[in-house]
């Protein structure tokens, strides 16, 4: 790399920065005009590449947008959706895949005491149907429905502590490690994870969440063995 591209790189993340150091501090609203690339060029004494990049960067975690004869519009950043798209780029150690199965098993733990505090009657009731689903699904013999049905199950979970953001994040984690495993690799992992999920299911409606942590603390032993996807045995 020479040196002019790297001062050039330099001080388009600098900008990018500022920029967003500006935008928060501004109180610019979700689609509020914020400047053109050629005003921002001129105003932060920069080249029109490097404006450009900048605000690259700043577009693409969310937070700007161009708009066609308008200019630059201030956005507000999808973190969920982030989080979706640049979990592909961390599978490449087993140590990330480790830190996402802890992040994962963070969230849920400390996501029972609100869920058994906030949930409402009816969240309670479609975790148990839920849970009923998982067992039909696996006495059938339709193993395929199994991890579409435990993501629903513990969305359920999460989305009954009332935030929006810890139910959406989870949802994604939970995706990304039900797609790497089967769930009911044998006869005593099938009953084992019907158990669980009605252990579970019971222990919410009880509003027992001493109970409910012990029950999702056995079902995370699986997840948290951390098997890169399309790696598992």
């Amino acid at each position: 790399m020479s040196t002019n591209v790297r001062i050039q790189e330099t001080q388009s993340v600098d900008l990018a920065d500022r920029l967003r150091e500006r935008i928060q501090s501004s109180g610019l609203a979700d689609g509020e005009l914020f400047m053109t690339e050629s005003e921002l060029a001129e105003e932060y004494g920069v080249s029109r590449t490097v404006a450009r990049e900048a605000v690259g960067r700043l577009a693409a975690i969310g937070l700007l947008e161009g708009r066609k004869s308008k200019g630059l519009v201030v956005r507000r950043p999808d973190p969920l959706r982030l989080l979706e798209l640049g979990l592909p780029s961390l599978i490449d150690s087993q140590q990330d895949i480790s830190e996402l199965a802890m992040l994962r098993y963070v969230l849920e733990m400390g996501a029972v005491e609100p869920a058994v505090r906030n949930g409402t009657d009816e969240q309670v009731q479609r975790l148990s149907e839920l849970a009923v689903e998982m067992e039909e699904a696996i006495r059938s013999g339709k193993r395929q429905q199994v991890p579409e049905i435990d993501i629903a199950f513990h969305s359920v979970l999460l989305e009954m502590t009332g935030s929006t953001l810890v139910a959406g994040m989870q949802r994604v984690l939970v995706r990304f490690f039900a797609s790497s495993r089967d769930v009911v690799a044998d006869k005593a992992t099938a009953r084992r994870v019907i158990w669980e999920h009605q252990e579970l299911a019971a222990a919410v409606r009880d509003r027992d969440a001493n109970q409910a942590r012990a029950m999702l603390h056995l079902q995370a032993r699986d997840w948290l063995k951390c098997q890169k996807p399309n790696e598992a045995s």
